[in-house]
């Protein structure tokens, strides 16, 4: 059977493994019952109340902490009740499949915050900023991630919301009264609204694409070849021994992978095999999947040993890169060629050996993603900024309409596009589909 709304769901929301503290949340209409049948009373709302978790034969399961939300002043909007125990996976599971033979389902992932969704509690957008405030991987995500939370890019977007209502009723009065003598449509003041609504959108997408860099980070693959410091490179941008390094070319056989923060902004490094001409079976396959690496990577460090320059090898290299891919060529080892560290003529000149030159790179690399922080960001995926990009292409659409006198059939329609283009973020307008894409990647429990 397909699962309900009407179903009471559980699950336990903290993570495997042991702990002080192992939460158990159950939501949905039964959950009163479900509290008698386990506690012997059902708790005062909003109170913490000790008392023993009880089994079907009255047995004592566990004891610890129980508090009832009823709904809909609680996160899913329904009746909820966490039960707080020792965290203990043997008496999780005991106490989870208690709920289950009660008449509990096993929530899926995400399907608490799903129905604080469904349930009118939070908007699309707070919802997935709950699922990026648990994964936020620096003190700057989590608190972008807050006010994503807290609605900041639910106000805004709402607001051009309103302003393309606004709009439509204007444009669409044109269909309405077609006898009129005024136009409607070649009213200054909707132009200008189109206008200002234009520069409003463009705002936010910038807004949104520097939430999406701190949510997502930039994906910087470090390539070369062999020995050119590639490995010294990522323990220097690391500040630790991450990768072996030694003075044998081919040292690095496999990808190694590692995340830092530059102020704020992740970026996810790849280490590979140094490119080259091989025969052996090991290291060819290492330079497989250094190239299967840079196909997805979102930049390329290539490394060149200051020493040796530029040569058939590294023109071979960038004669196999992805035509779109940024290239970031830097020269490394300059402590034994005596070169001046810092940017020159589109190289940066660096030692990953004793750290000259570090510095640079890492503002170029903020550069080159075009990240400049802020306390003020919100939170964004990439989902709100191809909506939002989208709209924009809706309401240019509409604004070319105007500017040549179509029809205001067609600029209704551009803007009803637009309209339901930007309720994607929020969920005003979704499919059941692309809800169950969002929430499938959230936690079991929450």
């Amino acid at each position: 059977m397909a699962d309900s709304p009407e179903d009471t769901i559980a699950a336990i929301a903290t993570p495997p493994g042991f702990g002080g503290v192992g939460v158990v949340r159950i939501s949905g209409p039964n959950t009163a019952a479900l509290a008698r049948a386990i506690l012997g009373r059902l708790p005062a709302p909003r109170h913490a109340t000790y008392a023993p978790f009880l089994g079907e034969q009255g047995e004592t399961l566990d004891d610890g902490i129980a508090l009832f939300f009823p709904g809909p002043r609680s996160y899913t909007g329904e009746d909820t009740l966490e039960l707080q125990g020792h965290g203990g996976p043997v008496v999780l599971d005991l106490l989870l499949s208690r709920c289950l033979a009660l008449g509990c389902r096993a929530a899926r992932p995400g399907e608490f915050t799903e129905r604080a969704f469904l349930n009118g509690r939070l908007d699309l957008a707070q919802a997935e900023a709950v699922a990026d405030l648990i994964e936020a991987g620096s003190a700057q995500a989590a608190r972008s991630a807050r006010r994503a939370l807290e609605g900041a890019l639910s106000h805004e977007v709402n607001a051009l919301l309103d302003a393309l209502t606004g709009l439509r009723v204007s444009v669409e009065a044109a269909l309405d009264f077609p006898d009129e003598d005024v136009d409607i449509l070649r009213e200054a003041q909707v132009q200008a609204r189109l206008a200002d609504l234009s520069g409003r959108i463009d705002r936010l997408i910038r807004g949104a694409a520097q939430g999406a860099l701190l949510r997502e980070g930039l994906r910087l693959v470090i390539a070369g070849r062999p020995n050119a410091g590639k490995s010294s490179l990522l323990n220097r941008l690391v500040r630790r021994e991450a990768a072996i390094v030694t003075h044998i070319p081919g040292t690095t056989r496999d990808v190694l992978r590692e995340t830092v923060s530059l102020d704020g902004l992740p970026l996810h490094l790849v280490d590979t095999a140094g490119l080259r001409e091989s025969d052996d079976p090991v290291e060819q396959e290492g330079i497989r999947r250094a190239w299967a690496e840079i196909e997805a990577a979102d930049a390329v460090l290539l490394v060149v040993d200051d020493a040796l320059g530029e040569g058939e090898e590294e023109a071979a290299i960038r004669a196999r890169l992805p035509g779109h891919l940024p290239v970031i060529c830097v020269h490394n080892k300059i402590d034994l060629t005596g070169r001046v560290p810092g940017k020159q003529g589109g190289v940066l000149y660096l030692s990953a050996q004793d750290g000259q030159g570090v510095d640079s790179l890492r503002e170029h690399l903020k550069a080159q993603a075009g990240f400049s922080g802020g306390e003020g960001l919100f939170l964004a995926r990439r989902r709100h900024l191809d909506a939002l990009t989208r709209t924009a292409g809706h309401v240019a659409t509409a604004r070319d309409a105007l500017a040549v006198g179509a029809g205001p059939e067609l600029v209704a329609e551009d803007l009803r596009l637009a309209q339901e283009t930007l309720g994607e973020i929020t969920g005003r307008f979704s499919s059941d589909d692309l809800l169950g894409r969002i929430f499938s990647t959230f936690c079991i429990g929450k």
